[in-house]
């Protein structure tokens, strides 16, 4: 294969020729940035040298999650490491785990400029403050991208599902696989946008079917807590002794799990919630879940960072912008 020329790596660069002597020469007077990209588009070419070791670590790409103790999240983060170790060595992807219910230290995290970021990959609540933040990072010309739920409406790029319809589709199954009918309820985090979305896919389902027997008739914010989501569903089923269907549109599943296990009515609960683990795989085949709804992190993960690279210029193949397609899973299919 023949040796790449400066105008090769200056195209994949994107800059100009001179520009690319002067940074592989090291002659100086080039923004950082600039230097990155070219040295990056140096090494995905091939280039037969030694690139100055001084370049290294320069692409810092920084994934920012919440709640990581959660199943979920976990398998998020752990996306992220191992396609951050089959990257170009010069591609550093760091992890953060700030608390999601301190939107000002997530909102300074964002905006801090102690460390230079070739992209910053979110995984946030909205909020105010969080939402300026990111609109103060994307005017510095660094890429965004919302991965799982988006805090910011004018800014960055969203990797995740179609919440909305997810929340449809949960209300669908209720209504077409419980003709008997009866009241259904629902649970969310209202601090996220994605749970938001689904709650409102889910509702207006039922408004949109009106004859169906199955009835939407009261939404809890269980906020993802443990204690807080069993004690909800506990007093569901006393106010509701024919409760038919139970939508979780976040997290907490073990909890209400234990709750349906102490029911005498536990199995008779269509009970519909989001992603597959170890106990809503042990749910699903014991009949105390009927429904999962999985929205493939290792999937999103992969596009957010793709998305990165293909905006500092590594990648000249731009990522499929459509939804990441989530998984309905049943006792038959695991």
């Amino acid at each position: 294969m023949a040796k790449p020329t400066f105008k090769d790596i200056a195209t994949l660069a994107k800059v100009g020729t001179a520009t690319v002597e002067r940074v592989l020469n090291g002659r100086g007077g080039v923004r950082g940035d600039t230097v990155e990209r070219v040295v990056l588009a140096a090494r995905a070419l091939g280039y037969p040298r030694i690139l100055p070791e001084r370049h290294r670590g320069l692409l810092r790409i920084e994934v920012m999650l919440v709640r990581p103790e959660t199943t979920f999240f976990r398998r998020l983060s752990r996306a992220f490491e191992r396609i951050a170790a089959t990257l170009n060595p010069l591609v550093v992807v760091h992890r953060s785990f700030p608390d999601e219910m301190n939107p000002v230290e997530i909102a300074r995290r964002i905006a801090s400029t102690e460390t230079p970021r070739a992209g910053l990959i979110l995984a946030v609540p909205d909020h105010p403050l969080i939402r300026a933040a990111i609109e103060t990072v994307a005017a510095r010309g660094v890429p965004v991208v919302h991965v799982v739920t988006r805090a910011s409406d004018r800014v960055g790029e969203f990797v995740g599902i179609d919440n909305y319809a997810a929340g449809r589709s949960a209300a669908m199954f209720m209504a077409r696989m419980l003709p008997q009918g009866g009241p259904v309820i629902a649970l969310c985090h209202p601090i996220y946008r994605v749970h938001r979305d689904r709650i409102r896919g889910f509702s207006d389902y039922f408004s949109d079917n009106p004859g169906a027997a199955t009835r939407f008739v009261w939404l809890g914010f269980g906020h993802d807590d443990d204690a807080r989501s069993a004690d909800l569903l506990f007093h569901a089923l006393r106010r509701h002794p024919d409760l038919a269907g139970l939508y979780n549109a976040g997290g907490a599943n073990a909890a209400l799990l234990d709750v349906l296990r102490r029911d005498p009515r536990g199995r008779e609960v269509y009970f519909v919630g989001h992603e597959l683990t170890d106990y809503t795989a042990r749910a699903l085949r014991e009949g105390y879940m009927q429904i999962v709804l999985d929205q493939a992190p290792e999937a999103q993960a992969r596009r957010a960072l793709d998305l990165i690279l293909h905006h500092v210029g590594l990648t000249e193949i731009a990522p499929d912008q459509s939804p990441i397609r989530f998984v309905t899973i049943t006792a038959e299919s695991i």
